[in-house]
């Protein structure tokens, strides 16, 4: 195989390993009953009039499986950072002991583990959906190389054939991503 060949295939695996990491961490907001500091990423506070990951302004912990607790560094931003939580769209109400942010996380109701599953199968498509592009874009990328006279049509026959086995596998990879994350929510 040639230098460009290779050059495609690794891009094109990075480009699949990136769309799983992506599910991966969008999966891990999604809530499945358990206090995970990880619910919060994202969660912007106004610090000092600049937009400040709510981590970078506080200690965020789990003391138990239905409870986030943020301990602030500094007491007078307690409030900023309630109405950052309570104002963001992650579905949890924050309340403050005057020292601390409490966040107690609700028991989920069958109806909402379904809505949460259609959540996880959705983001599980989109990832499915860039997998694809990147199969699509390796194979442009071959196609050039074959036009301009580099590799033979065997070899270029032989590369989409590659391209379609690492696609293969990366959505295999994605489904089993998925599977967990289900499981792990319909768990009672």
């Amino acid at each position: 195989m040639t230098e460009e060949i290779n050059f495609v295939f690794d891009f094109i695996k990075e480009k699949m390993t990136t769309s799983i990491q992506h599910l991966e961490m969008e999966l891990s907001k999604i809530r499945a009953g358990r206090s995970n500091p990880s619910m919060l990423d994202g969660i912007m506070v106004d610090y000092y009039g600049t937009k400040t990951i709510i981590s970078q302004v506080g200690n965020i912990a789990t003391p138990d499986p239905r409870t986030i607790t943020v301990q602030p560094w500094e007491k007078d931003i307690i409030n900023d950072i309630k109405n950052a939580i309570n104002m963001s769209n992650i579905g949890l109400s924050a309340q403050d002991n005057g020292e601390m942010i409490i966040i107690n996380i609700p028991a989920l109701t069958e109806e909402r583990r379904l809505q949460l599953v259609k959540q996880v199968k959705a983001e599980t498509e989109s990832c499915r959906i860039a997998i694809r592009n990147s199969r699509k874009e390796g194979n442009d990328e071959l196609k050039k190389i074959h036009k301009s006279g580099s590799i033979s049509d065997d070899l270029l026959k032989d590369s989409e054939n590659n391209i379609q086995d690492f696609t293969n596998q990366f959505i295999e990879k994605a489904n089993q991503v998925s599977s967990v994350k289900e499981a792990e929510l319909m768990k009672v």
